[in-house]
């Protein structure tokens, strides 16, 4: 009775017709299995910055960046799928920018670390 009620569901759900696959049976990799790239930790403290009013920064998101808390390029080979956050702040003074990558205010330090 079991089987049989499986085969009536699928029925019902399908209209009973049957799909063909396309690719012959061929295993295709999903691009949505793979978890997303996460940066790493550059840095448990945030990075205190001097920064000018519309000057567009690059801010390193991935962690890898030899040049912190901006962005060298390093991404491109360490972690690709990952890129540099391009800001311009409004006010000339100091911030403390993120070094854990792990803030909710992108690239400001929100004390996620």
């Amino acid at each position: 009775p079991r089987a049989a009620a499986l085969v009536s569901l699928m029925r019902a759900a399908g209209g009973g017709r049957r799909y063909r696959d396309p690719s012959g049976g061929a295993r295709v990799p999903s691009l949505c299995s793979a978890p997303p790239p996460q940066p790493v930790i550059a840095a448990k403290e945030p990075f205190p910055v001097e920064l000018q009013a519309g000057k567009t920064y690059g801010w390193c998101a991935c962690g890898h960046s030899k040049r912190q808390p901006f962005c060298d390029g390093s991404h491109k080979k360490e972690a690709p799928g990952l890129s540099s956050l391009r800001f311009t702040p409004t006010q000339t003074g100091p911030a403390l920018l993120c070094g854990c990558k792990r803030t909710r205010n992108p690239p400001y330090c929100d004390g996620s670390h």
